[in-house]
């Protein structure tokens, strides 16, 4: 068959095809799949077209055809579909989003509080949790007792929380943000806490 021959059959009837399709399925998207399957269905026996006597009930008839076809295969891939376990969940990405951000908030608040703490407390501190060295480093590095490392350290963790929790109420408070922390007032060192 002719290209010119096939293409004046699409344009002669490829309208009756889409509408016989979007009345079987009420899809206007699923009916110009239909409408393309049927004609490629029609080129592939495009040698029989000879014999046929109507043209338009020989492509409707292919139409029927590609929609049982169709129908059957969706079928077969909800069955399929159904034999397989269900999806694992997947992480809500605003959810990292949303931890992220409050951990920077948290960081920086602990930040904005650091200089609050005892001198001592804030050396131990440092030390162990930004510059990662051990309790027995620490100690070496300020020349204390490992216990009284450990005990910087519970009191430093405590405070710092606890000022923490502070900022982080007076920023929810204030829209502006939280005021800037105020100077601390200069300490005295005692004896035995350096």
């Amino acid at each position: 068959m002719d290209h010119q021959l096939f293409a004046d059959l699409y344009d002669a009837h490829a309208r009756a095809v889409y509408a016989h399709a979007f009345r079987m399925t009420a899809d206007r998207a699923g009916a110009e799949d239909v409408v393309s399957l049927t004609f490629l269905e029609a080129w592939r026996l495009r040698g029989t077209l000879d014999t046929v006597t109507s043209h338009r009930g020989w492509l409707l008839g292919i139409a029927t055809n590609v929609m049982r076809n169709t129908r059957r295969t969706a079928r077969r891939h909800r069955v399929a579909m159904s034999r397989l376990p269900p999806p694992a969940a997947v992480p809500d990405p605003a959810d990292a989003v949303v931890s992220r951000i409050t951990d920077t908030a948290r960081a920086a608040a602990a930040l904005a509080v650091l200089d609050r703490l005892r001198r001592a407390d804030r050396e131990a501190i440092l030390l162990h949790v930004w510059s990662g060295l051990s309790h027995d480093e620490v100690a070496r590095a300020c020349g204390v007792p490992v216990g009284t490392v450990r005990s910087r350290l519970s009191r430093a963790r405590a405070r710092l929380r606890e000022l923490t929790a502070a900022r982080l109420a007076e920023a929810r408070r204030s829209p502006e943000g939280p005021a800037p922390t105020p100077a601390p007032a200069p300490r005295t060192a005692r004896k035995g806490t350096l």
